[in-house]
């Protein structure tokens, strides 16, 4: 066999060896990035069933809190930022909103007892709550995803085959300023 044979050889052997390498790295960070879109969008699932209970609760308090109108439009506007968002910043930040605007209207149960009292404003927090633990879950999922997708797309030799099939970061889905913040107790 000739030197030139041989080199050429190796250098099919070496191309096919790259190619594989390749197609693997390639098939990894697919597989991984399903899964974050999956996990995203569980959260807008998740979203959406909070945006859809926001028009029931606000008909509730408009009958007995009517010059609550600031807060009553805060929470509709937060819900359609919400029912628009595609992108994870836009559905976090919108998510946040709600959240804030939805605190101020739960308050207003302490300020109206007779709208307290009410078992549907009643049952709409509860289902409200069970949704936002839901929302938690499938956040904590989808930023476990984010995690491991941008560890593969960080890491070397991944970040040289991230670089060069074109896949970027994801974004983490942030959590409310007030989930973020120490509780104070005062005894």
């Amino acid at each position: 066999m000739s030197a030139l044979t041989i080199v050429l050889i190796a250098l099919v052997v070496v191309v096919i060896l790259l190619a594989v390498v390749l197609i693997l790295f390639y098939n990894n960070f697919v597989d991984k990035k399903l899964k974050v879109e999956n996990n995203f969008s569980q959260i807008k699932i998740q979203c959406k069933k909070r945006f859809d209970l926001v028009p029931n609760l606000v008909e509730t308090v408009k009958g007995y809190a009517k010059h609550e109108q600031d807060t009553l439009e805060k929470v509709t506007i937060a819900r359609s930022l919400g029912t628009t968002a595609e992108s994870v910043k836009d559905l976090s930040s919108a998510n946040n909103q709600l959240t804030q605007a939805l605190s101020k209207l739960f308050a207003l149960g302490e300020q109206y007892p007779e709208l307290k009292a009410n078992t549907s404003f009643e049952n709409l927090q509860h289902e409200l709550v069970s949704i936002e633990k839901d929302i938690a879950t499938s956040r904590s999922f989808y930023n476990d995803s984010v995690m491991i997708y941008n560890k593969a797309v960080r890491s070397f030799p991944g970040n040289v085959f991230a670089k060069m099939l074109n896949f970027k970061e994801a974004e983490f889905f942030d959590a409310p300023e007030e989930e973020m913040q120490n509780v104070h107790v005062k005894f």
